[in-house]
């Protein structure tokens, strides 16, 4: 099955809202989006970005949102509060919300269940850490992130959603996981999808691979059967090199 290739790049607590902006200018004129393409800005930036890309098919994605709808959360974000300000989708568990605030698998399961009924496009995150690859755990550590972040969900929930692997020793390192460990790990995701929600949706699914993604080993990445795209870090603050990454998506 072809599945259409998905690059989205996280920027993370990086770009005041007026930076936010003038990148998101500069990659209208740089990107040829034949394949599916988001930006993840911080909140503050959110409602200016949507704005700027007004026409544009480049999606808005949020970085984190909180299970409930609403309540004394201070300093959190709703599902509904995203897709109000015209989110497309939510990157969920990322290794940092891990590993620097705490976030568990049922945590990210929560939160999965609201970006879902919200009708927003999740990116569930999963990946090990170094000390983990190097005990052999890489595949327990990711296949109990995954049967914990989709625990209770419907094949065509399922089927709704994004998952990034994202080896946590690869990201913001300059360390990547060769083509071989990338796609190894990825090919175990999708048969672990086949037994959780069926060989359709499991094809359909699209796997992205993150960590130290640089226009240099895009092209090499993206081409594995079972990496559908990638989420991109460092690299998506440059215009030009997120433009080269998604040109070698294609």
């Amino acid at each position: 099955m072809t599945r259409r290739k998905f690059v989205c790049g996280n920027w993370k607590m990086h770009k005041t809202v007026a930076e936010a902006v003038e990148l998101v200018r500069e990659l209208r004129q740089r990107l040829n989006t034949q394949i599916q393409v988001g930006i993840a800005p911080p909140f503050t930036a959110l409602a200016p970005v949507k704005a700027a890309l007004q026409g544009s098919p480049i999606q808005l994605f949020a970085q984190n949102c909180h299970h409930e709808k609403q309540g004394a959360f201070t300093g959190e974000v709703s599902a509904p509060m995203l897709k109000e300000l015209g989110c497309d989708g939510v990157i969920l568990g990322h290794s940092e919300r891990r590993q620097l605030f705490g976030e568990t698998d049922e945590g990210v399961n929560k939160k999965l269940k609201a970006a879902l009924e919200a009708q927003l496009h999740p990116i569930v995150c999963v990946g090990e850490t170094l000390a983990e690859r190097e005990a052999s755990r890489t595949w327990e550590v990711v296949s109990r992130q995954i049967r914990g972040a989709f625990n209770g969900l419907a094949a065509d929930a399922v089927g709704r959603c994004t998952i990034a692997y994202e080896p946590v020793w690869a990201i913001g390192t300059g360390k990547t996981a060769t083509t071989g460990q990338a796609q190894e790990v990825h090919g175990q995701i999708r048969g672990l999808l086949r037994e959780i929600a069926g060989p359709a949706v499991a094809d359909a699914v699209r796997i992205q691979y993150g960590g130290s993604v640089k226009p240099e080993n895009a092209a090499e990445l993206l081409s594995q059967p079972d990496i559908d795209g990638a989420l991109v870090g460092g690299a998506s603050l440059k215009a030009d090199d997120f433009a080269r990454i998604v040109a070698g998506a294609k």
